[in-house]
């Protein structure tokens, strides 16, 4: 089969996805949005599950590469200053250019509560922002104990689906309309272990 126009299949579903939810991912729906003929989708991805694979493989794909480039940008945080700004630039990735990526991502956890092998597949995602955030807060020479690596990584993961909604007095409320203060603020909210 051609890669290029799987290929091609695959980021038109993530779209499809994102922004038509999980109702509205259909073969006819990524055809369209591929501008393919239809049955192109069928041919590559013949039933649903397929489809909701090629998604995932596919959000794993973006995941991976945007973790390598964090890696690859230097030796990491110096302070606590560079990880909140660091923070920060990843909740606007989410609210900007990585915004279709994270609200397929969203649909396919959702899907997940009724596919256990979709939810194995999707787990290594959210299990390496445990790693990572612990990576970061070392790096930047702070404290990264399990619980505090546990409470930073779910703040901020609580943080995305108030960031896609974009609700003004929710973002307002939550600290969110100001992705630099958020970021300040919870790094000094969540304190080492041995302070409690």
């Amino acid at each position: 089969m051609n890669q290029d126009r799987r290929d091609r299949l695959r980021h038109a579903a993530v779209v499809v996805l994102a922004e038509s939810g999980g109702r509205g991912l259909t073969h006819r729906a990524v055809d369209a949005a591929a501008d393919v003929p239809t049955g192109t989708a069928k041919n590559y991805f013949p039933t649903r599950d397929a489809l909701l694979r090629a998604v995932a493989e596919r959000c794993l794909e973006q995941y991976r590469a945007l973790a390598a480039s964090l890696a690859g940008a230097g030796p990491g945080p110096a302070g606590a200053e560079q990880l909140a700004a660091l923070l920060a630039g990843l909740l606007r990735d989410v609210a900007g250019p990585g915004r279709i990526r994270v609200l397929a991502y969203l649909e396919l956890q959702t899907e997940g509560t009724r596919r256990p092998w979709l939810a194995a597949l999707l787990d290594p995602i959210a299990a390496a922002d445990f790693a990572a955030h612990a990576h970061l807060l070392r790096t930047a020479g702070l404290p990264a104990g399990p619980e505090r690596v546990r409470a930073l990584t779910l703040a901020l993961h609580g943080a995305i689906p108030h960031l896609l909604s974009g609700a003004p007095a929710t973002l307002a409320a939550a600290g969110l309309d100001d992705l630099d203060r958020f970021a300040r603020g919870l790094l000094a909210a969540v304190p080492p272990e041995e302070a409690r």
